[in-house]
């Protein structure tokens, strides 16, 4: 399963500049309005041939120091809890404060790895001023900057030396494994009413208190012919608290059941739409190869009318574009309205993300696609496509030999992909073409 790893710390540390950093990207990670919850950031980092997740812990509302104070070692708390790894971040231009020092006596009680980031080091009079940062009592500290990359290497080798490789092979899932169904989605959207409605029975799957929830339960569903595994993630209750904390716990748990899974049912609440927190946990997804069936429960409660369903269908799949190849089921787990169809649709999505087409059959099918539509030309020459064949992986992936791979722009790779997806059936699974050199 995929580490995850929290960086912690006070504001303005440079939290949000070094998970730009270990993802590769450039993202807005701080909303300078005070009073506005930002979705958590979260992305994926690849060092020394591992992978692994980054959760960016910042960002907080900030009503009173004492409230402000609360929330953030709350939030390093549940990263004691979720997280695989730690890196806790401080500040060598404003040295060990206070606030450092709580989260410091904390992360000491953790069993998790923990790292010590000394940030903004970046010439030689801050080096000699970050020894102080030792007296914290953590092992593993690192002095960097996150602006400019210096000492994140070394960071990154320790952190990596921890992870386990993760095997991009087919023998990580074997046609005879149980499939994996994931109930994912935000708070309240009715995910553990949706567990209790399959199995049958009430199960005490969450606390009333955020952050003292326990892993996710796997449930093993054997009934009406179908067998598989509930990987259960209701884990949040609102309560009259940070709502910050409780969308940090949220991404951590979805995380963690998306590693798991094989298809991830992904919770709407109808009555409100698909909003930007469902988006990102699609994102994940899609990250990962899994598979994605929509729920869009609380049907009962939307006002009919002739197209309502249809309209809400093109709404959703305007906002995932391009991938749009996707089952929707309209349920209502109160009402026990369209479960069954609930589990088709997903044991579908889990057969064809297992789907394997023959070499031969592929080649013939790329012969025709080709002839249909050939691919621009570059500089004047024509760019031939081969050959074609299914990668060995747990997940759709296609290799194209061409002699020009780096030519064949997004554009045509979409072509090729919406051909596929017409000829043979890959609805609800994200597929992955790579284009090598011949």
């Amino acid at each position: 399963m995929n580490s995850i790893i929290a960086i912690v710390g006070r504001p303005n540390v440079g939290k949000s500049t070094l998970y730009n950093r270990l993802i590769g990207e450039r993202k807005a990670i701080v909303d300078n309005i005070s009073g506005v919850t930002r979705d958590r950031q979260y992305g994926e980092c690849e060092w020394n041939g591992k992978r692994f997740t980054v959760i960016d812990t910042g960002g907080f509302i900030q009503s009173s120091d004492d409230v402000f104070d609360k929330a953030i070692r709350s939030q390093v708390e549940i990263a004691m809890q979720e997280a695989s790894h730690i890196i806790f971040m401080t500040d060598v231009t404003t040295g060990i404060t206070d606030l450092d020092d709580d989260i410091a006596k904390l992360l000491r009680k953790s069993k998790k790895p923990v790292f010590l980031a000394v940030n903004k080091v970046d010439n030689h009079e801050r080096l000699l001023l970050a020894n102080e940062f030792w007296s914290l009592g953590i092992e593993d500290t690192f002095f960097l900057s996150s602006i400019t990359g210096s000492g994140t290497g070394d960071l990154l080798d320790a952190l990596t030396d921890l992870i386990e490789v993760e095997e991009d092979n087919l023998s990580e899932e074997t046609d005879e494994e149980v499939p994996k169904f994931a109930i994912i989605g935000r708070p309240n959207v009715g995910k553990s009413s949706l567990t209790n409605a399959l199995l049958g029975e009430e199960r005490n799957i969450v606390t009333d208190i955020a952050g003292t929830t326990r892993d996710s339960i796997h449930s093993e569903y054997k009934k009406f012919g179908k067998h598989f595994k509930l990987i259960d993630t209701a884990g949040i209750r609102k309560k009259a608290k940070v709502h910050e904390d409780l969308e940090f716990y949220s991404v951590i748990r979805a995380v963690k059941a998306i590693d798991e899974a094989d298809v991830c049912l992904l919770m709407i609440d109808a009555t409100r739409g698909v909003e930007s927190q469902d988006m990102s946990i699609l994102d994940i997804c899609l990250k990962r190869k899994k598979g994605i069936v929509f729920l869009i429960n609380k049907w009962d409660l939307v006002p009919k009318e002739t197209n309502t369903a249809r309209d809400l269908e093109e709404q959703i799949k305007k906002k995932t574009a391009p991938f749009t190849d996707f089952p929707i089921v309209f349920i209502s787990v109160l009402e026990k309205q369209r479960i069954a169809k609930t589990l088709d649709a997903a044991m579908e999505v889990f057969h064809n993300r297992r789907r394997k087409i023959k070499t031969s059959t592929l080649n013939e099918w790329l012969s025709e696609a080709t002839d249909k539509l050939p691919p621009p030309l570059y500089r004047g020459r024509r760019i031939k496509l081969k050959y074609g064949t299914q990668l060995p992986l747990y997940y759709p992936a296609f290799a194209f030999f061409t002699n020009y791979p780096k030519e064949v722009k997004g554009p045509y790779r979409n072509y090729l992909e919406n051909r596929l997806r017409e000829s043979f059936n890959f609805t609800g699974v994200p597929l992955t073409i790579y284009f090598r050199d011949k």
